[in-house]
């Protein structure tokens, strides 16, 4: 592949597609699913007996700076007796909202493959509210497994008698597991997601870039708003929910941009073969 042709051919893409408006409206709805997935997440964590120490700490450890203490303030809330209600009302609302991120986001997806969107509303909203379940799942375990894996280590080591040595591999595995979940989870969502029968590997580049991407921009943004800003001082109490919002459109450039890398390739390898 020649590389200068790609980035030129990207550039080209990225000008033409407005993805600051795209990642702006991701973002809104992403504000919008976020808290009712949330709260149904934890109104079903309710149901065990996890403290909330452990529960705080795996929302600091996901979400960068201000954005983990804000989701920690207002979803702690919800934790203490099993909350059957509120769960139901979460499965509901996480469903609604975040379809409309996900209908968002095939609209985004489409315009970088530069085609109409020709499936009928309830085949898409079907299609928007199984990629809602598939991504929930995929937070779950995203969430868990760099936090609560400790938890289960402990348990194969001291209860099933698994080395020592093993337990230390798979404890430095945490992290490289979640990242490979996160990455297959968005090349499914690249291959679903446009009007067009593609290859589930032709979301693969796209996908690696905007995992990494996508760590390395919360691990630097996490720095700029501990150390170099202070948003308290100009918003106030809305701080919390701009650092939030800002968090989610970089989030939003940084999949439009995956799906964008996927498109120009996926239009260089069909004029090649043309």
């Amino acid at each position: 592949m020649n590389v200068k042709l790609f980035l030129k051919k990207l550039m080209e893409q990225i000008k033409k597609d407005p993805i600051p408006d795209l990642a702006a409206t991701l973002s809104f709805y992403f504000l919008l699913a976020i808290f009712p997935l949330m709260i149904f997440v934890l109104a079903g964590v309710s149901f065990f007996d996890i403290d909330n120490d452990q529960v705080s700490e795996m929302i600091t450890e996901f979400f960068p700076g201000e954005i983990g203490i804000t989701f920690s303030e207002i979803v702690l809330n919800t934790i203490g007796e099993p909350q059957v209600g509120l769960f139901s009302i979460g499965i509901i609302g996480t469903l609604w909202s975040a379809s409309n991120a996900i209908n968002s986001f095939i609209r985004s997806v489409n315009r970088a493959y530069n085609i109409e969107e020709t499936r009928h509303f309830l085949r898409l909203r079907g299609t928007a509210i199984i990629l809602t379940v598939a991504m929930v799942i995929v937070i779950i375990i995203t969430l868990a497994l760099p936090v609560f894996g400790s938890l289960i280590l402990d348990f194969l080591e001291n209860f099933l008698s698994v080395p020592s040595e093993l337990i230390a591999v798979l404890n430095n595995l945490r992290w490289v597991v979640a990242v490979i979940v996160m990455i297959f989870s968005l090349m499914v969502l690249y291959r679903i997601a446009p009007n067009k029968r593609l290859q589930l590997k032709d979301g693969l580049p796209g996908a690696v870039v905007a995992t990494i991407a996508w760590l390395l921009i919360s691990f630097f943004f996490s720095l700029y708003v501990n150390d170099f800003t202070n948003f308290e001082s100009t918003y106030g109490p809305l701080a919390g929910v701009i650092i939030l919002m800002f968090w989610f459109f970089l989030t939003g450039v940084i999949l439009i941009i995956g799906a964008e890398i996927n498109a120009t390739l996926h239009q260089m390898k069909k004029k090649n073969e043309g």
